[in-house]
Parts: structure tokens; sequence; C-alpha cells
């Protein structure tokens, strides 16, 4: 399976992403935390969420998340290899995100028909992703790599990639991501901070999520 039959599989998740061009990405305990964020993002209008795989309760989370709120469109991050990709998917994602370029991971999410966004961080890693057929990438540690010109300098050498760059991402650089025609959507931590939930600040947490949604507004265009 190729990575566009992979994308015609995606259940509109990568035309979801293109929508709301902001994906929070949240590490969550229990599902009482689960609860606060979902609550906050829906209120905001934001119908996507990646959880990561970085807790014992991932899985767990995931699973309630897909029972309770049929509409969010919930993905796992955090992915490194074929076994959490397996316990991720068994859970209710829809989709995986890994933090790097692992071909081994490509390969089990291709054969079994699983949208996976692979990290890269070079060239040479955006090369061996496209190779393998896929065509929409996290480019991560987004800030550290160089940010907004690196996705520039990489938009005529690879015009057919898209770009969902995460790390060191928020409100106030949102725009110039965005605004990039190489980047799909951006996503980050600031959307789901874990101070704002655990402390159970569901206000702040939606006038983040709105605020995301009024720069994403901004630079709104036809995919």
């Amino acid at each position: 399976m190729n990575g566009e039959a992979v994308t015609e599989r995606s259940g509109g998740i990568l035309e979801a992403m293109a929508q709301v061009r902001v994906i929070p990405v949240a590490t969550l305990e229990s599902e009482a935390e689960a609860r606060i964020l979902a609550d906050a993002l829906q209120e905001a209008g934001i119908l996507i969420l990646e959880v990561t795989f970085r807790t014992a309760a991932a899985a767990a989370v995931i699973r309630y998340l897909r029972r309770a709120d049929p509409l969010l469109r919930i993905g796992a991050g955090t992915i490194l290899s074929p076994e959490q990709a397996e316990q991720a998917v068994a859970a209710g994602a829809e989709f995986l995100v890994s933090p790097g370029w692992e071909p081994e991971l490509g390969r089990w999410c291709q054969e079994r028909g699983i949208l996976l966004i692979p990290g890269v961080a070079t060239p040479s890693e955006v090369m061996a992703a496209w190779r393998q057929g896929w065509e929409v990438l996290k480019f991560f540690p987004a800030e550290a790599l160089g940010g907004v010109r690196a996705l520039e300098a990489l938009a005529p050498v690879f015009p057919q990639i898209r770009f969902i760059p995460t790390g060191g991402i928020q409100a106030q650089n949102l725009r110039d991501y965005l605004r990039l025609p190489n980047v799909l959507a951006c996503a980050g931590t600031w959307l789901a901070d874990r101070h704002l939930i655990r402390g159970g600040r569901k206000e702040e947490l939606v006038r983040r999520a709105r605020e995301a949604r009024a720069l994403a507004g901004e630079t709104a265009r036809v995919p």
C-alpha cells in the first residue's frame, strides 16, 4: 500500500487538519484531565487532538476519548515503534505521529492503511520518508531547526511535501508558520498546557484555542 492509498483511507483526517490548521498536543495522565481538555477544545471549535504516548495512561485516555467524544479526531503521538503503534491503534487512535523517521514504523503503518505523520529534521529524512510514500511530515523540533526560514528553504526542493511543524510554536509565531504554502497545520503543547489542565483552568485553555483558531483564520487558504 502506498502513501496515496493510506491518505485515501485516512477518513478525512488530513482534511480536518487543513481546515482547523492547529493541532493540540497533550500529555494526559487520566480521564479527568482528558475531560477538561476535550471540553475546552470542543467549546473553541477544535475537534482534533494528538495524545502523546509518554504516560502509562495514554492508551486508556485515547480509549476513553474515542468512546466519550466521537466527533473528536484522536491521534497518538510520540510513537517510536510498531509495538507502540499497535497499542495506540488498538486503543482507537485514528492517526499516528512519530518524532523522527523510522522506516520499520512507516512500513508497519502502510501495510495496515494507517495514517502516519513521520517526524523529519533533515533533507535526507524528508527524502527517505517521501520515497516510502509519505507526503505529510512532521518538522520537529521546528524552532530549534531554523523554523520558518528552514521551511522556506525546503519548499522549492520538495514541492510535493506538506509539513506540520512542531516544537517551540506558540501564539506569537503561529501566523508566521501558517502563512507558508508548504505548511498544512501547526501542532503544539501550548494549546494543552499541563499546568492549566491539572489546575482545571478550562477558561484559559478555551481562550488559547480560540486565539489559535482566529490566527489560523487570518492565514486561511484553499488547501
